[in-house]
């Protein structure tokens, strides 16, 4: 039986380029499933799924829509119901893939419905927007961005290339056969550079034990990740030994995860530890990037490209309160552990973030607001000794126990 290439995009506007990216798929044997999201001309090419059906379907009536002229209401609208149909598609097994190409305004409205799908759905975007920053489209989904390199206004010597090879991405993804294996309970653990060691370590105890850790970058896009799979509730445990994206969420660095960093395992009763790994730093790109406004800050160049800032005392008192609050709302059983001589690689006695005032502000705003039932371990090391990260995976396999008996 063929396979099914969902195309969703503006028919009347891309009409051409959709028609050559069906002959494309349909070249190699495949069926396509065109839903249509445009709202200004008649569609330029027959739609399986009309765009009175997604207008419907995002709660809207296209009539009102085409007669108020707002682009931007038009937009929301279209998201919303192409969203909702590619999702009820997908629960139907109607399609196998879904590839769209547009400017900004279809890959905003496709990447909405592509980010609804679960992961492992083979997703293309070829879009103009490619090639920037697309944290905005893609979010924490598996969505393949390909630069369309000049606009997507017809078929031409660039775009036929462009379009063609995109074509065979999907297919490619769609035809790939992922091996099966022995799949055991998942832990999520988070993890920076100054952490690598500490998080290595407890990986391997945690292994040993019977668990597939999956490690996440605390680059912002990784907390998130990290978040929404654990709200999906494909995580057994987390080891979150690295909260760094706090630090940047408080006091304005690139890598920040949101305010809603720390909530999925506290709100969906996950087991958890929770460390405050690396809050001595907040992350900017090079020292060029860096705001005026923290001239005078203690700054540490971890690469050509990523420059730290230490937190001060005032900054460090602010994010204990956070954690506090954040892991109190726990529903299920979680440890929080302190590494009292160092939070980082560069946090310890003789490393230039070294600031144990900072560090004892940070600390005694946690203790002071943690919930008194939470258990507490305090520890005389720094985040990266042996001992500390064995403690981790104890203390997580321990909370991992306590939810099967209850």
């Amino acid at each position: 039986m063929a396979k099914t290439i969902a195309l969703l995009g503006a028919l009347d506007t891309k009409g051409d380029e959709y028609a050559f990216v069906k002959r494309c798929l349909e070249a190699r044997g495949y069926e396509t499933l065109l839903i249509d999201v445009g709202v200004l001309e008649p569609p330029g090419l027959k739609p399986d799924v009309s765009r009175q059906e997604v207008a419907q379907a995002g709660g809207a009536d296209l009539s009102e829509l085409v007669a108020r002229k707002d682009r931007g209401a038009a937009l929301s609208a279209m998201s919303r119901g192409a969203a909702a149909i590619l999702a009820r598609l997908h629960a139907q097994r109607k399609f196998d893939g879904v590839f769209a190409l547009g400017g900004s305004g279809g890959t905003s409205v496709a990447t909405a419905a592509m980010r609804g799908l679960p992961l492992g759905v083979p997703k293309v975007m070829v879009s103009t927007c490619a090639g920037g920053d697309v944290s905005g489209y893609v979010g924490v989904k598996d969505i393949v961005m390909v630069p369309s390199i000049v606009d997507v206004a017809g078929i031409n010597r660039i775009s036929r290339e462009v379009f063609a090879r995109a074509a065979g991405a999907i297919c490619g993804m769609v035809e790939a056969v992922v091996p099966t294996g022995q799949d055991k309970p998942l832990v999520a653990a988070s993890m920076f550079g100054n952490t690598t060691p500490c998080v290595t370590a407890a990986k391997a105890i945690l292994e040993e034990a019977g668990y597939e850790v999956l490690v996440f970058h605390c680059t912002g896009t990784g907390g998130r990740t990290m978040e929404s799979l654990i709200e999906a509730g494909l995580i057994s445990g987390v080891l979150d030994i690295t909260t760094t994206e706090w630090a940047d969420e408080l006091v304005g660095g690139v890598f920040t995860a949101g305010p809603t960093r720390l909530e999925a395992a506290a709100k969906t009763g996950t087991p958890a530890i929770v460390v405050p790994g690396c809050l001595d730093m907040v992350n900017f790109w090079a020292p060029e990037t860096i705001p005026a406004k923290f001239q005078g800050r203690t700054f540490y160049r971890h690469n050509p490209n990523v420059t730290l800032m230490r937190t001060n005392v005032k900054e460090c008192r602010q994010l204990g309160r956070l954690l506090a609050e954040k892991i109190s709302a726990s529903r299920g059983p979680v440890t929080v552990l302190l590494p009292l001589r160092g939070v980082s690689m560069i946090d310890l006695d003789g490393q230039p973030f070294y600031l144990p005032e900072a560090n004892q502000a940070l600390f005694e705003e946690l203790k002071a607001g943690l919930r008194s039932d939470i258990r507490l371990l305090e520890m005389d090391c720094a985040i990266n000794d042996p001992l500390f990260a064995e403690a981790c995976a104890k203390a997580l396999l321990e909370n991992l126990r306590i939810q099967v008996r209850t």
